[in-house]
C-alpha cells in the first residue's frame, strides 16, 4: 500500500489562499495597466495614475489644506495619503462601525475651516438603540490621529438591515452640512416626516437644527429635514457656481435620479419612480404625482451612482463645468454636459476598465480623482495625455 504525506496545517492555508492571491494580483495588474493607456473623452485625452492602491473596499475621500487626503475604508480604517504615498499607520479614534453589507466607514469631509479648527466629518454604520443606523460624528484631526469625537447626527429609526445607509456629505455656502440618509430598505419611510431615513439632512457646523430648516415650526416633524423621498442617495456635491446643492440616488431596477435640492420638497420615492422592482412590477403610482418633484436626470436602466463632483480645475480645460459621477454597476465614469440646470449631453468614461467607481472629486490641484470600490481598491488620479 502506498502511503501518501498528508498536507502541513501550512501547506493547507497555502492552497486555500492561493486563488484569492491570484485574484488580487489580477486586480493589481489590471489597475497597474491601466496607467498605461491613453483615454480619448470627447473633450479631453488623458491617462490613469494610480496614487495609492491595496485599500480596502474604499468609500470616500477628502482632501485637506498641505495636501493629505483622507479616505476612508469601509471595514472601518480611516487612512492618510501624504505626498502622493498611502500611510502604513491607520488613523486612531475612529468610531466603532457595523461594517455589515452596504454598512461601515463611509463618507468623511473635512470643516471649510479645517486649516485653522482641524475639524472633519465622519458618515458611518453604527448600532444605536434600536438596531443600525447612518450616524455623523465630528472630531478634530491631528497628529495622525481623532480627539474630542461626539456624534451630532443618529438618524431615526433604525433596524437590523444592512442596505441604504445614504451617507454622503457637502457643506453649503450658507455654511451649513448637508447629510444624504438612505430610507434603509423600508421605502414608506421616505415619505413620513417623523423619520430622518429617506432624507437628506441639514445641521450647522455644530450639529443644531438650523431655524431656517423648513420643517422646524411644524409638530410631529423632523426638525433636521432638508428634503425627503428619497431612496439612497450617494452623491451630494454643491454646485461651483450658483451654490446649489445636487444630489445623486440609487433607483431600484432602472430610475436613478440626479435632483437639484430646494427646502421641503418632496422627491417622490417611493410614491412615483421610473424604476420597477428587481421582480420586474411596477412601483407606487407612476412617474408623475403633483408635489412631487421630477429629477433633472433619471438612467433606465440603472448605472448605480455613488459619489459625484463638479469639475472646476483646469487641467482638463474641456471638461470644466462638467458633472461626473461614478457608476459601480456598468462600471464607468459618467460625464454629463450641463446648461444651466439642465443636463444637455452625457458621456461614459472607462468603460472597458472595469471598476466600480465608488467616489469622484475635483481636487485641489486641478486634476480628477476617483475611487474604485474593490479589494484592493484604489484611489486614481485622472491626468492629461499628450
Amino acid at each position: 500500500m502506498t502511503a501518501f504525506p498528508i498536507p502541513s496545517q501550512k501547506q493547507n492555508r497555502r492552497t486555500a489562499l492561493a486563488p484569492l492571491a491570484a485574484a488580487l494580483f489580477c486586480l493589481a495588474t489590471q489597475v497597474v495597466a491601466a496607467q498605461d493607456k491613453v483615454y480619448q473623452s470627447e473633450r479631453a485625452t488623458f491617462r490613469l495614475n494610480t496614487i495609492a492602491g491595496g485599500l480596502e473596499n474604499p468609500w470616500g475621500m477628502a482632501f485637506l489644506p498641505g495636501g493629505d487626503i483622507l479616505v476612508t475604508e469601509r471595514p472601518g480604517r480611516l487612512r492618510v495619503i501624504r505626498g502622493g504615498k498611502l500611510q502604513r499607520r491607520w488613523v486612531g479614534g475612529v468610531p466603532k462601525v457595523v461594517a455589515r453589507g452596504q454598512g461601515g466607514l463611509l463618507g468623511v469631509v473635512a470643516h471649510p475651516g479645517f486649516a485653522k479648527n482641524r475639524l472633519i466629518y465622519l458618515s458611518y454604520a453604527a448600532k444605536g438603540r434600536d438596531g443600525v443606523g447612518t450616524h455623523v460624528a465630528r472630531a478634530l484631526f491631528h497628529d495622525n490621529k481623532l480627539t474630542d469625537l461626539r456624534v451630532i447626527f443618529a438618524a431615526r429609526p433604525q433596524n437590523s438591515g444592512s442596505v441604504h445607509f445614504g451617507s454622503r456629505m457637502v457643506f453649503g455656502l450658507d455654511g451649513m452640512l448637508y447629510i444624504t440618509s438612505g430610507e434603509r430598505g423600508e421605502p414608506d419611510n421616505a415619505q413620513k416626516l417623523n423619520t430622518h431615513t429617506g432624507k437628506v439632512i441639514r445641521l450647522t457646523a455644530d450639529g443644531i437644527v438650523p431655524l431656517v430648516n423648513p420643517f422646524t415650526r411644524r409638530a410631529g416633524v423632523r426638525p433636521e429635514i432638508f428634503t425627503y423621498g428619497h431612496r439612497n442617495p450617494q452623491g451630494i456635491a454643491r454646485h461651483p457656481t450658483t451654490g446649489k446643492i445636487w444630489a445623486v440616488e440609487h433607483g431600484p431596477k432602472g430610475g436613478d435620479e440626479i435632483n437639484i435640492l430646494t427646502p421641503g420638497t418632496n422627491y417622490g420615492w417611493p410614491v412615483i419612480t421610473y424604476g420597477r422592482s428587481y421582480i420586474g412590477l411596477s412601483i407606487g403610482e407612476g412617474t408623475h404625482k403633483p408635489g412631487m418633484a421630477q429629477p433633472i436626470k433619471y438612467w433606465v436602466p440603472s448605472i448605480a451612482p455613488s459619489g459625484m463632483a463638479f469639475y472646476t480645475g483646469a487641467k482638463f480645460p474641456g471638461w470644466k463645468g462638467s458633472l461626473f459621477v461614478g457608476a459601480l454597476a456598468l462600471q464607468h465614469l459618467n460625464r454629463l454636459t450641463l446648461d444651466g440646470d439642465k443636463v444637455v449631453g452625457e458621456e461614459r468614461l472607462l468603460r472597458k476598465w472595469g471598476m466600480r467607481i465608488r467616489d469622484v472629486r475635483d481636487g485641489p490641484d486641478g486634476y480628477l480623482y476617483i475611487l474604485t470600490d474593490e479589494d484592493p481598491g484604489a484611489l486614481v488620479r485622472l491626468e492629461p495625455a499628450p
